[in-house]
C-alpha cells in the first residue's frame, strides 16, 4: 500500500535501550524522541523497558509505554495504522515476542513490519553494500551488509557504548573531582555525592566530554605508565558544571578527555572498536573487503561524540599495521558516509523511507495470521530459515 494512496501514514518505532524514536512513514526525521522507559517508578526516576525481571512485567511495561506514544506523542488510533518496528538484528528473542504479543493482541494493530536496523540504514543513503557500525547505549553492534544482505557470521558485538564511557567519567570523576560552593570552598565529590545518577552523567558526557586524536592518546599513556617518561600534553580547560543548590563540580580537563578512551584501549581479548572493524572485514568474502572498507557507515547515540568518527579511522590505520592483520588484509582507503539524518536517529529514517514503499503491504504480518501462529518470523529460528524440499524431487 504505497503512502500516497493512504492518509493514515504507518507508525515508524525504534525502540532503543537508552531512547525510542517514534514518527510517521514519509518524514525525515522522528516525531519525538523520548526516553524508554516509565516515569514515575523505581525511587523516581523512572525504569527503563530492558530492566525486566519477568516477562510479565515486560509485557505491562510496553503496555504502558505503547499507550503514551500513541495516545500522548502521535495522537493516532492504533487500530487504523499499520506499524513499522526497527530494530537490531541481535535484539533479544523474549522482547521482540512479547512486543509482537502486546501489538498484536492488547493494541490489535492491522499488522507489523520488523526491519533489521543495518540494512534500512542504507535506504538513507541509496546504497546496497557498507559496513555498519551501530554504537549504542549498552553495546557496539557491528554487521557487514554485501549486496543488501546481512552478512549475519561476520556480525562483531561488544560491551561499549555510551554506558561504558559514563562509568569511566563517574569513576574518574569520584577519584579526582572537587565540588565548589558559593562560599570558594572544595571538597571531594564523593564526600558530597557517593555516586551520580544516571541523567547527570549522561548529561556530563554531551555536553563536556570529547575523544582525543591518537598521537595526544598515546602522550597520555606514556605519561602514566612511564613515570621518566615525557610530561604530559596541556590538559583542556577546566570547567565549572552546575549541581544541585548552589554547588558546581569541578570538571577537569583530563577527565573530560579521559573518558572516552575506554573505547579504544584492548581489553583481555583485545578487543577494542578498531579490532572489531577490521575482525568484521576479515570475517567477510574476500570480494567484499575493499568496498566494506570505502563504505563505513556509523550512526547510534554513542557515535555523536566529537573526535569519534576521526579518531576510530586513524586506530584502525594504525591496527593494520599489526602482525595479525598486516599479513592478511590490506586496505588502501576507509572512507566513512555521512547519513542525511543524526547519527541517533539514522536506522530510523531507513525505517520511515522503506515503509513509505510497497513493503509494508507486501512484507508485513497480519494480524489475523498472529492469531493463528502466536509467532512471527525471527531469523534465528530454524523453522523460518530450512529451505523446503520438494516432496516430489528424487
Amino acid at each position: 500500500m504505497p503512502i500516497h494512496d493512504n492518509d493514515r501514514h504507518a507508525v515508524v518505532l525504534e525502540i532503543g535501550r537508552a531512547y525510542t524514536k517514534c514518527g510517521f512513514v514519509g518524514e525525515n526525521e522522528p516525531r519525538v524522541i523520548i526516553p524508554s522507559k516509565l516515569e514515575g517508578t523505581k525511587n523516581g526516576e523512572g525504569i527503563y523497558l530492558h530492566e525486566y525481571s519477568t516477562k510479565k512485567e515486560l509485557h505491562s511495561n510496553l503496555v504502558k509505554f505503547l499507550h503514551h506514544i500513541f495516545f500522548k506523542y502521535l495522537l493516532v488510533n492504533h487500530r487504523e495504522r499499520r506499524i513499522v518496528i526497527v530494530e537490531s538484528l541481535l535484539c533479544p528473542t523474549e522482547f521482540r515476542e512479547v512486543l509482537a504479543n502486546v501489538l498484536y493482541i492488547h493494541f490489535e494493530v492491522p499488522s507489523v513490519l520488523f526491519v533489521p536496523s543495518h540494512l534500512v540504514t542504507l535506504y538513507t543513503l541509496g546504497i546496497s553494500t557498507a559496513f555498519v557500525i551501530d554504537i549504542g547505549h549498552e553495546e557496539t553492534t557491528m554487521i557487514p551488509v554485501c549486496e543488501g544482505t546481512p552478512l549475519i557470521h561476520a556480525w562483531q558485538a561488544h560491551p561499549l557504548g555510551s554506558k561504558a564511557i559514563q562509568g569511566r567519567l563517574e569513576s574518574l570523576l569520584l577519584l579526582r573531582a572537587k565540588v565548589q560552593g558559593n562560599d570558594g570552598q572544595k571538597v571531594d565529590l564523593v564526600d558530597v555525592m557517593p555516586n551520580l545518577s544516571r541523567a547527570v552523567l549522561e548529561d556530563i558526557v554531551v555536553r563536556t566530554c570529547f575523544v582525543t586524536t591518537l598521537p595526544r592518546a598515546r602522550q597520555l599513556v606514556a605519561a602514566r605508565t612511564d613515570e621518566e617518561g615525557p610530561s604530559p600534553p596541556v590538559p583542556p580547560p577546566t570547567i565549572l558544571y552546575p549541581l544541585s543548590g548552589n554547588n558546581n563540580l569541578t570538571l577537569d580537563g583530563s577527565v573530560r578527555e579521559e573518558s572516552a578512551e575506554i573505547f579504544f584501549e584492548t581489553d583481555n581479548e583485545m578487543v577494542s572498536l578498531a579490532s572489531m572493524v577490521l575482525d568484521g572485514i576479515l570475517a567477510s568474502p574476500i570480494d567484499f573487503r575493499v568496498p566494506l572498507a570505502e563504505n563505513l557507515v556509523i550512526i547510534g547515540g554513542g557515535s555523536m561524540l566529537p573526535g569519534l568518527k576521526f579518531r576510530l579511522l586513524a586506530e584502525i590505520k594504525d591496527l593494520q599495521q599489526h602482525p595479525k592483520y598486516s599479513s592478511r588484509i590490506a586496505l588502501k582507503a576507509l572512507k566513512v558516509h555521512r547519513p542525511p539524518a543524526k547519527s541517533n536517529y539514522a536506522a530510523w529514517l531507513g525505517g520511515a523511507i522503506l515503509g513509505a514503499t510497497e513493503a509494508i503491504a507486501t512484507r508485513s504480518y497480519t494480524r489475523e495470521v498472529y492469531t493463528q501462529t502466536n509467532r512471527v518470523p525471527d531469523w534465528n529460528n530454524l523453522a523460518d530459515n530450512t529451505k523446503e524440499v520438494d516432496s516430489r524431487a528424487g
